[in-house]
């Protein structure tokens, strides 16, 4: 296809911007419809006029409607979008991406979207129905999925549409909160996956982080100590990678432990983990729910993250080889490649 896209680039140049043109306007007019003219021409940084001549000539085909509300993708259109997704791939080089991060992580599979999701909120959501298209691929009947907080996981329960042929699965919390804005807690997110795919779902009420002494107390809790098994014992973890100081910060790190994290120069966080950019935790958290060593025993464990800021948090985690698929966006791919190439 490589062959045939370069050929095709030499002799209609116009041809594959025209054609990548047209996909970006149907691809994020079916992440937002229903919009309107101007808001897609703003998102997209393309000039009303040219906007106006491609939603006409879409219209036409049969591939977008015009309403009243704003303007939808049609069935037709849909199918135009999954027709041409692999090759726009390797128009764009994400397939190059994402091979390049396969072999260099050693991942079972990598998903790369297009975008930036520091600059454009719409590639967290596509982060989101990518990760729903692989549990999809992956999910069996009465499978338990276990997912942590945070924006990342938010916009992945966001995109969450019913498991047609997972049915019975059970949705769990891989953490206690972190007492941010409730929509962001696991325990919302698991809760909003579970109503969306169909499935059951369990709660875990216990704050994070936690002395040694609540721990220990918290985790011989009868109710507490169930719900524990169950995440232990998941078929599928997925998770977000965070900024390490970010993340100190948001769980009102006292000063003592944000400067030993400083110290140790943290660049990532997962699990209540902080690590260095050679993958070594600095500091941990005390936290009731998955920990590292849990997740030798768990076949699926996908890591979604994105944004080109994130790349050096991502890279910090992924040297521990705890997780196996990686769903992250093009700026963060990048910006990983040439950590790589260094």
């Amino acid at each position: 296809m490589r062959a045939l896209i370069d050929l095709q680039s030499k002799l209609f140049p116009d041809v594959t911007t025209i054609m990548q043109r047209r996909y970006d306007i149907l691809h994020f007019i079916t992440l937002n419809e229903p919009i309107g003219r101007r808001t897609l021409a703003d998102n997209l940084q393309m000039p009303e006029r040219t906007i106006r001549t491609e939603i006409d000539f879409l219209n036409d085909q049969g591939f977008v409607e015009v309403t009243t509300r704003g303007m939808l993708v049609t069935d037709e259109g849909q199918q135009i979008l999954v027709q041409l997704k692999e090759f726009m791939n390797e128009l764009t080089g994400v397939s190059a991406l994402e091979k390049r991060l396969k072999e260099h992580f050693e991942l079972q599979h990598v998903m790369v979207v297009p975008g930036n999701s520091d600059e454009l909120s719409w590639v967290k959501q596509e982060m989101g129905r990518a990760s729903v298209r692989f549990l999809k691929e992956r999910l069996a009947p009465r499978s338990t999925i276990s997912v942590t907080g945070g924006g990342t996981m938010a916009a992945v329960a966001e995109m969450m549409t019913p498991l047609d042929t997972a049915w019975d699965c059970m949705f769990l919390p891989a953490r206690g909160g972190l007492g941010e804005h409730v929509e962001n807690q696991a325990n919302t997110i698991c809760a909003e996956m579970a109503k969306k795919a169909n499935g059951e779902y369990r709660l875990l009420y216990v704050p994070d982080p936690l002395s040694e002494e609540s721990y220990q107390t918290i985790i011989g809790e009868p109710s507490v100590k169930e719900v524990l098994d169950l995440i232990r014992g998941s078929d599928v973890v997925v998770h977000g990678i965070g900024d390490a100081i970010t993340m100190a910060e948001r769980r009102k790190t006292p000063s003592d432990v944000m400067e030993s994290i400083q110290r140790g120069q943290a660049v990532g966080e997962a699990f209540g983990y902080y690590f260095n950019n050679r993958g070594e935790v600095v500091h941990k958290v005390r936290t009731v729910g998955i920990q590292l060593e849990d997740l030798h025993h768990t076949n699926c464990v996908i890591a979604v993250a994105g944004g080109a800021s994130k790349a050096e948090a991502i890279a910090s985690y992924f040297q521990q080889g705890q997780s196996n698929v990686l769903i992250t966006d093009e700026g963060a791919a990048k910006e990983l490649i040439k950590g790589i190439s260094l």
